[in-house]
């Protein structure tokens, strides 16, 4: 669930604009995915079945975290979410069969300011060896040939 005041009581000031749901199997790796400006977004990503690896990297030419990532174990049974703020990429890995996760973007999805930074360019250890991919997804600029809107 999402509420606005607790978010509001860290700072936090956001209104989400579309929600997503997306199912996927076992070792399938979705990212790394964000929209440029002015569609540029914050997302709330919870699990509601399944688990997932989920991951954010840091976009931000200025900040001191430019290029850096986090990740964080997502589950149905851990009710853990992650925000991950306007200038990230942001990923995942489905670690069980399969997984349920939802995102509540502060944007509407745009098709022409969607990009992503290719899976395996910025020195995260996903732990598999041969995952699943779309071809969109393989086909992402890397970290090091991207060059970053976000200030």
């Amino acid at each position: 669930t999402f509420h606005k005041s607790s978010f509001r009581k860290h700072a936090i000031d956001l209104n989400f604009e579309e929600s997503f749901y997306s199912r996927s199997l076992r070792g399938v790796i979705r990212g790394m995915h964000f929209q440029v400006p002015p569609m540029q977004h914050a997302k709330l990503i919870y699990v509601t079945e399944g688990d997932i690896l989920d991951v954010a990297i840091d976009l931000r030419r200025s900040s001191a975290s430019y290029g850096r990532f986090f990740a964080i174990e997502l589950s149905a049974e851990n009710h853990k979410a992650v925000l991950v703020p306007c200038g990230f990429a942001h990923g995942f890995l489905t670690k069980s069969p399969f997984a349920n996760v939802v995102y509540l973007q502060s944007s509407e999805h745009s098709p022409e300011h969607d990009l992503g930074i290719r899976w395996d360019s910025f020195g995260f250890n996903w732990g598999i060896e041969s995952p699943l991919l779309s071809d969109r997804d393989r086909n992402f600029p890397s970290l090091e040939s991207f060059e970053s809107p976000f200030v």
